[in-house]
């Protein structure tokens, strides 16, 4: 049986079902996978304070990898012990470049503010960004041009509403820094580019972990349903897919049961057995 020591998952669309909940199952499993000395973390493309609404303080984890990776919390001390940001001058570049092509973005302030943001919206047709704004409007103000009221910052989104051609249109244009698509979980259909510096990813993020562990990427486990989480899927050892993922993410990765089927668990138990688990444990 291998030697797993960190399980690493997907929040959204993976350990989360479309209740925003974990079930009974994964709980479970989350508590042995701890009570057996293996390491749980989340990779998650939320803020911390997003993550604040769907899991709560005593949550069975040990570290969070949260915004894409631009940043990690250890989970039981509250502490962040790794965070990244874009210089001034390549916000302003990357904002030049969407404002060019008349594209709906926002500008996050740097971790852990960044869930406040200033966005531009354009004279196009656009719901998605426009319910994203909406929801987080309280931390929210429009874009100022001539003022460049931002400086340094954790992130740039931009949303496409299912265009994968001016998603790709832009991305040629965008140097120097790390691009991310994701699926948009508003409506599980528009295109989000997160921009972030070109060392930020999920896959960075937790190589750097496993660094500060001593772990090998030999001894870990992944677990994901999306875009944003290819660069993780491919650096951990033993990697799967929620049944629920795009198709043509599941062609590359072993397919698990779906969110709304305990499919973290069903992954997990592939590998380490639910008997192995509870013999270290008893």
């Amino acid at each position: 049986m291998p030697e797993i020591e960190l399980v690493a998952t997907d929040l959204d669309g993976t350990l989360l079902n479309r209740d925003k909940a974990v079930s009974v199952d994964d709980f479970s499993t989350l508590n042995l996978l701890g009570n057996n000395n293996i390491y749980r973390v989340i990779a998650t493309g939320r803020t911390l304070y997003s993550i604040k609404k769907v899991l709560p303080d005593d949550f069975p984890i040990d570290f969070l990898i949260f915004s894409s990776g631009a940043g990690i919390l250890n989970w039981k001390t509250k502490e962040l012990i790794y965070s990244r940001f874009l210089k001034r001058k390549q916000v302003i570049s990357v904002c030049d470049i969407f404002l060019e092509n008349n594209v709906d973005f926002t500008i996050h302030k740097k971790i852990p503010k960044n869930h406040r943001f200033v966005f531009y919206k354009s004279d196009k047709k656009n719901n998605d960004f426009d319910n994203y704004c909406n929801f987080n409007k309280e931390f929210a103000e429009p874009l100022n041009k001539r003022k460049r009221n931002f400086g340094r910052a954790s992130q740039l989104l931009a949303i496409f509403p299912d265009n994968i051609n001016e998603f790709d249109k832009v991305r040629e244009q965008l140097t120097g820094v790390k691009i991310i698509r994701a699926t948009s979980p508003v409506d599980d259909t528009s295109i989000w580019m997160e921009v972030f510096p070109e060392n930020v990813s999920k896959a960075d993020a937790l190589i750097w972990l496993c660094h500060k562990l001593a772990i090998s990427h030999k001894n870990t486990l992944g677990i994901g349903n999306d875009y944003n989480d290819l660069d993780l899927l491919k650096m951990t050892n033993y990697s799967f897919v929620v049944k629920n993922a795009p198709e043509e993410i599941k062609q590359n990765f072993s397919v698990t049961d779906s969110n709304q089927n305990s499919g973290f668990t069903r992954a997990v138990t592939k590998i380490i057995s639910r008997d192995a688990m509870h013999c270290v444990s008893t």
